[in-house]
């Protein structure tokens, strides 16, 4: 039913715009991404929005999660020796403690791969330019692997009926839609196992043709949250790239809806679980202090003010949305509020602000120094990560802000005979963070056993 629809949708040429949060014909209600591993034997996409019209995505279909063509022919020895080459674009501190993004690229030969480089680096900054990514670049380290292909290009690219033989079998027409990239899944995780720990894939395909696509279902297996396509040599296609991640590490749900489809022209169910979509009108919200009721008349980044904005989770009337056009339902708008608050929550869940530099598992005496590494948030307002150090749950706040304390300078605190704990707490007070529960899990503690 989800491709009937998505058929219909498509036929009745209704734009409409974003990513992860599928509503069913049946179920009605939109709901988180899914948690689950992939199925390589299909998987539901997002469709990105007709190239003009600035809409972020037109709903969602199933398609295969294998390739439509298989690449055929053996690279050479040279070719083999490049293929599967890791490196690093991004490096801001260690793997465990850092969101890690994979770039991958089809459709680039041997000889392509410094183009694949340049094309992954100028992405990326695009990505960067977003709030929140921007204030929190430094949380984020970014890797690149080559994949060689044997011929330059992708397949429908740029008419239909051209087939290219490439590494990760990308193809435009996916499903019969033109702008529609898909890849065959299972080589991209071949390349994802040669990147440490990936949080978020995005495939680049060798093409100036707009389109793209959202894998937004967690790979059980490798870690992943999802997986944004994008055309490299295309600037809108990054946009619908940045508009994926909303889906997979906001949980955010598309706010756009299918005017004129029947089915979808009013909601009449339960709540949604979906942070950013709602039944409640801001009244309401505020009477309840549900959802976005804490963000209720601030003015947001994308334009107006928060409030409910009748059309969302792809209804036209019966849920609400936030604001009236945030990144979750038109490209070149910035993330909403309530969605800049849920990007920085899934930022937290990948991402740890300290790093200890001093093994944590001896017990230390004077004549060692304790060390940190915190990276340093690049926001307008200058605002930085608040450190804390502690002995034995005491804080001691001549020590605010430091990143590193010599084990001497605390032996007047320290009892003979007695170990001790020293700890130190990286907490991040963000003004776009309003709810309590994303707040506490804001925080990072590191702790150490100290003896005189």
């Amino acid at each position: 039913m989800r491709s009937a629809l998505r058929r219909a949708v498509i036929a009745a040429g209704v734009a409409t715009t974003a990513t992860a949060v599928l509503a069913t014909v049946s179920g009605g209600a939109s709901a988180a991404p899914p948690e689950a591993a992939v199925d390589h034997g299909g998987v539901t996409v997002e469709i990105p929005g007709p190239e003009h019209g600035n809409v972020a995505g037109s709903g969602h279909t199933e398609v295969p999660a294998a390739g439509r063509n298989k690449p055929s022919g053996q690279l050479s020895s040279a070719e083999a020796a490049q293929d599967g080459e890791l490196g690093k674009l991004v490096n801001t501190g260690r793997t465990k403690d850092r969101l890690d993004v994979v770039i991958i690229g089809d459709g680039y030969t041997a000889a392509q791969q410094a183009k694949f480089h340049a094309d992954a680096k100028a992405k990326w900054a695009e990505v960067a330019a977003v709030e929140p990514y921007t204030t929190y670049r430094n949380l984020f380290n970014v890797w690149t692997v080559d994949a060689v292909s044997k011929q330059s290009g992708v397949t429908g690219d740029p008419e239909k009926g051209v087939v290219r033989n490439t590494a990760l079998g990308s193809y435009f027409w996916c499903d019969d839609i033109e702008r529609l990239l898909c890849i065959d899944q299972t080589k991209v995780d071949k390349y994802v196992a040669k990147a440490p720990d990936a949080d978020l894939v995005i495939v680049l395909a060798n093409s100036t043709k707009y389109g793209g696509a959202g894998y937004n279902q967690r790979s059980a297996k490798y870690g992943y949250e999802g997986i944004s396509t994008a055309s490299a040599g295309n600037e809108q296609s990054g946009q619908v790239a940045i508009h994926e991640t909303g889906h997979s590490l906001g949980k955010l749900a598309d706010e756009y809806f299918y005017p004129g489809y029947p089915g979808y022209e009013k909601y009449d169910g339960p709540e949604v679980d979906d942070v950013n979509v709602s039944v409640l009108t801001a009244r309401k919200l505020a009477e309840q202090r549900t959802k976005w009721y804490r963000w209720l008349g601030e003015t947001s980044p994308d334009g107006g003010k928060v409030g409910a904005y009748e059309g969302g989770g792809y209804y036209v009337k019966g849920l609400y949305r936030p604001t009236d056009s945030s990144m979750m339902r038109v490209l070149d708008k910035p993330f909403n509020l309530p969605g800049v608050e849920a990007m920085i929550a899934g930022f937290h869940r990948h991402a740890n602000p300290v790093t200890p530099l001093t093994p944590t598992d001896a017990t230390l005496r004077p004549g060692k120094t304790v060390k940190i590494s915190v990276p340093r948030l690049t926001g307008k307002d200058g605002r930085q990560f608040t450190i804390r150090w502690y002995l034995d749950g005491k804080e001691l706040r001549s020590l605010r802000g430091k990143t590193k304390v010599a084990v001497a300078d605390l032996a007047g605190r320290l009892a003979d005979g007695k170990t001790h704990k020293l700890g130190v707490a990286v907490e991040d007070r963000t003004p776009s963070v309003r709810d309590p529960k994303i707040t506490a899990q804001l925080k990072s503690k590191v702790r150490w056993n100290v003896h005189r």
